[in-house]
């Protein structure tokens, strides 16, 4: 045996930006403060959504798996770029890559499909809006968030061994500084176009149908809104589903373009741009976009500071 299966090889080697070592040290400041920042933001969001009864709605509850998604997302990479950035060991175990490969396909999947399901809260609240609470009650929002979790864990069982099991013949060198999909498909020794071909397969049904369900529940909303006649009641439907839809753009801004094109037919610099703006900027940005946008969460948010001031007096 040469070691180029995933039964032999025993480790990899993320070679991330090691071509730039002054980008290294830069990387390393920005990346430490906005996994720092995404790791307050996306809690206190949770923590808000909990203590606050106002916010016990399927709305924040749904928020709040997304929340713990971004922090699960983004902890299952950075600290080990973190730890690549700041020295010359760029290795990282066979073991440990098999579950950052699983954690990050599993974890996406299940965004994609968790804010599929934002959308159809969006679309009852706004298209059903007086059986909303009948329609949307705990059950169904416990049934939902829950298939989310199991098809996207599903898909990343799927995925995952497919691509470890591909030859290498000994190579351990990957272009990336995660052990994402692409970039390990491109250290296989053998040809990778049915292996691509059921990749593409399997991200058209956990990628493209989530979204092409969100954009007919917005185009329900939109023919919804556009019959409000008065304006404050069309402004507030508006301000409901623009962070959803902030949030949608980012997210599948990104992930569409990665995974549309697997492998080698995608540019490795632009890629792992690409890859690091998914997998910190977008964590970093989704609860500054629900709690700028949202007058609830500020609101919540101002109360308890403000009871904290109070009991800090007395």
């Amino acid at each position: 045996m040469d070691g180029s299966n995933g039964s032999t090889q025993t480790h990899f080697i993320l070679l991330g930006f090691s071509d730039r070592p002054h980008l290294e040290r830069i990387l390393f400041v920005v990346i430490l403060i906005a996994y720092l920042l995404t790791l307050v933001g996306n809690t206190t969001i949770i923590l808000v959504s909990r203590l606050d009864p106002h916010l016990h709605t399927p709305m924040y509850f749904f928020l709040t798996h997304l929340s713990f998604l971004d922090l699960s997302f983004t902890t299952s990479s950075i600290p080990q770029l973190l730890y690549n950035l700041n020295g010359r060991d760029k290795t990282i175990s066979y073991t440990g890559c098999a579950i950052q490969l699983f954690l990050f396909l599993g974890l996406g999947g299940v965004e994609c499909l968790l804010l599929a399901v934002m959308a159809y809260d969006r679309f009852v609240a706004i298209c059903k809006p007086l059986h909303y609470m009948v329609i949307m009650n705990p059950r169904l929002c416990r049934g939902l968030a829950s298939v989310a979790w199991g098809c996207g864990v599903a898909n990343s069982l799927a995925m995952s061994p497919v691509t470890l099991r591909l030859p290498r013949c000994g190579r351990h060198e990957v272009d990336h500084f995660l052990c994402e999909m692409p970039a390990l498909i491109r250290t296989a020794c053998v040809s990778t176009v049915a292996v691509e071909g059921t990749v593409f397969v399997l991200a058209v049904g956990v990628v493209l149908s989530p979204l092409v369900f969100i954009l007919l529940s917005y185009s329900y909303i939109v023919r919804a809104v556009l019959q409000i006649r008065s304006a404050p009641g069309r402004q507030k439907a508006v301000s409901t589903c623009g962070s959803h839809l902030t949030v949608v753009s980012l997210f599948y801004g990104n992930i569409i373009y990665m995974y549309m094109q697997p492998g080698a037919s995608s540019s490795q610099d632009q890629g792992k741009f690409l890859t690091l703006f998914y997998n910190i900027v977008t964590p970093l940005l989704n609860p500054l976009i629900y709690t700028l946008r949202n007058r609830e969460v500020k609101g919540v948010l101002g109360r308890l500071l403000l009871g904290k001031r109070e009991l800090g007096k007395e």
